[in-house]
Parts: C-alpha cells; structure tokens; sequence
C-alpha cells in the first residue's frame, strides 16, 4: 500500500468519529497538556522550598510565643503583639496592644499635668535614673551616662510615650499633649543626640530619638546626627570595638531603618538608607561572627524594610537564624544558652519577623476606634496559599 493510500484509510477511520467527539479528545488532550504544565510551573525550585521551610520555622517560633503570650509581662506582650500585628494584620493581637493603650494614655496625662509643677522634670528625671536595670554592662554604662544629662531621662521617656501614641492614633485624645510637645521642643536634642559619649554607648536610641522628633514634628535633626554617627563610625573602625561598642554600632545602624520605618509601619526609600546597607553587606563576615542573633535578625530586617528582599544577606542571615533553633525548646536562645520566654522574647520575635517577611506592613493598630471582630488583613495571603495546595496534590 503506498503511503497516499494509507493516508486516506487513516482519514476514512478518522470519519468513523462524530466530529464533537473528534474535536473533544483534542480537547481534553490539550486540556492535559496545560494541566501537566501547570504541575511543572507549580512545583517549587529548591530556593522556594527553603524559602517555605524558614517560613515553617518562623510560624513554629511564632506558635510558642503566641501560646505563652496571655503569660508574658505587660511590656513583652505589648512589644510582641505590637510587631506580629504590623506583619499580619490580625485582629487577635490587637486586645494587648489596647491594654497598652488605656494605660499609655493614663501615664502620659500624668506626665503632661506635672510639666506644670516646679521640680517635676528633675524628680522624675531623678527616679528614672535611679530605676534604670543594672543586670548587664550595657545597662551600667547607659545609666550612668543619663544621669549626666539633667532633664533627658524624663524628656526622652515622653518623647518615646508621645510617639507610640501617635502611632496607636491616640495623640488627639491625649489632654495637654500640645504642652509635652512645647516642652520636647524646648530640650537641647541637638547637643545630647551628636555627642560622642553617648553615641558610644546609646547609639540605637539616638537613631530612634531623631526619627521620633521627626515624627513629632517637634525637629529634624536627622541630617546632622547621622552625620555625627558616621564621624564617630568611619569605614575601617568597627575592627577595633570591642564587642560592646561593636553591637552598639550596629545596633545604631539597623535603628536608622527600623526608626525611620515607624517601626514596621512602612518601608523606607532605599537611597536614604544605602550608607547602612552597604556597611551591612561590606562587613557580613565580621556581622555573622561578632553580632548576636538579636542584631543579626535586624540587619536582615534593614534590608527588607528597604525593599532589598532579595539581597543576598538577607538568604544567609534567614539560614543562620533556622539554623539557630534550638529544637527542645522551639525558639532560638540566648548567647549563653538559655530559652527563657520572657528574656528571648526581642530576639525570637525579631526572628520570627525575618522568617516569615509577609511583603506587607500594616500600620498601627489604630486604637482610637474599635476593629470589627475577626478582622483579618492578611487573610489573602493564607487564601492565595490555600489555592497553591490544593492544585499541587494533583501533580505529585
């Protein structure tokens, strides 16, 4: 049979078909062929993967604290539930942030009606000294630089409850808080925050101080303090800080985002950061050495407030920071081994920001109205993932 002959008995057995189903198995073979390249676009690379697993070890953190959270004194459960709120969104860490509120705004108003008696400033000033922890060396050195400085330690303990209330959207219903910030505008920042020896031992609270001044509205200082910081920092200098000063250092550093972000409210603008990211990613040997987790975790979230997510840093630091966990206890300790909730809460909850980077903010919360029950921001994230799921098992 010549190969025209068999050509027309193949179309002759083709005619035997109805013309819909002819037409339905093209179909469903196509149909098949998008399936399988669904599967295949579906399946995750290696990097996805391990992206996956650090966002596993990150909810794993994250299931620990948020089990002992009801447990955690008042000023933890405030610091963590303020964080895990501003990278998800979700209504169930707003109750300790309003118990925060209710008793912000009631410490504040004390505050603000003693601006008006003689002697307030420095009696308070006076007894925040004297209550200052002296646990650790860090802790000495910086109480004893205070009680150099006059008014400071009751001028920056107001300026700090000012701004976590403007923050919460409590300000407005502050009484007399028109006169706290008359009074802030009054203190001498400029000398206090371009000094050298404070800059020594309190370089992250400086970088906090300038951006919450800032923030205020009370003075923009940030030009000549950063320029003051990197006088006392020049390239080359970290080599010889001891380790004290070396996590001051970057302590301060990583601040200058974190502060300027209104702490993981919004990212920054990469350019007016660059000078910390590049010191960053110049020095990351001397960083994964020296540097405890706590700084290491905030040197990563320097790079993703400023949008650089994919710097290669960041990788590492997520991989240190997995790598860290201690599997007894579910969390990552201190440098000294110990897994205390209470005392690990900053670090792990840092970690857990790293780890689980969502690559959206949520501002507040806004505790000047109520948030209707349930309310979630991030559900679409979760939703999104759901999705991913339920096509994949058909690929394995």
């Amino acid at each position: 049979m010549s190969m025209d002959q068999e050509a027309m008995v193949t179309m002759h057995e083709a005619d035997r078909y109805p013309p819909a189903l002819r037409h339905g198995a093209w179909g469903l073979l196509l149909a098949w062929l998008v399936l399988l390249a669904g599967c295949a676009a579906l399946e995750p690379t290696p990097v996805e993967s391990e992206r996956d697993g650090q966002r596993q070890a990150g909810l794993a953190i994250q299931a620990v604290y948020d089990a002992a959270l009801p447990e955690l004194p008042p000023a933890k459960r405030r610091h963590y539930a303020q964080r895990l709120y501003r990278i998800t969104g979700e209504a169930r860490y707003v109750p300790p942030n309003r118990a925060y509120g209710h008793r912000l705004v009631a410490r504040l108003e004390a505050d603000i009606a003693g601006l008006a008696a003689p002697g307030y400033v420095a009696k308070r000033s006076h007894e925040i000294v004297l209550d200052y922890p002296q646990r650790t060396e860090k802790q000495r050195a910086r109480r004893a630089l205070l009680a150099e400085w006059g008014e400071i330690p009751f001028a920056r303990r107001l300026l700090f409850r000012l701004v976590q209330a403007e923050y919460h959207g409590l300000l407005p219903a502050v009484a007399g808080h028109e006169r706290a910030l008359d009074y802030l505008a009054g203190v001498d920042w400029a000398r206090f925050l371009t000094d050298p020896a404070v800059l020594r031992v309190y370089a992250a609270q400086v970088a906090n101080y300038v951006h919450f001044l800032h923030q205020l509205g009370v003075a923009d200082l940030r030009e000549p303090v950063v320029a003051a910081f990197r006088r006392q920092y020049p390239p080359g200098s970290a080599a010889g800080l001891d380790d004290l000063e070396y996590r001051n250092y970057l302590y301060g550093m990583t601040h200058f985002v974190i502060a300027a972000s209104r702490y993981y409210q919004r990212r920054v603008t990469a350019e007016t950061v660059d000078w910390v990211l590049q010191t960053f990613a110049r020095e990351f040997e001397a960083i994964r050495a020296r540097a405890t987790e706590d700084i290491q975790a905030e040197v990563a979230l320097s790079f993703l407030l400023a949008g650089r997510d994919d710097h290669p840093v960041v990788a590492r630091l997520r991989e240190a920071l997995v790598a860290a966990i201690d599997p007894a206890s579910g969390i990552i300790p201190s440098p000294e081994g110990s897994t205390d909730l209470v005392d690990g809460e900053h670090r792990n909850v840092l970690a857990i920001m790293v780890l689980r980077w969502p690559g959206r903010l949520h501002p507040g919360p806004r505790l000047d109205y109520p948030m209707p029950d349930g309310a979630v921001s991030a559900a679409s994230f979760s939703a999104r993932d759901s999705w991913g799921a339920s096509v994949c098992w058909m690929c394995r």
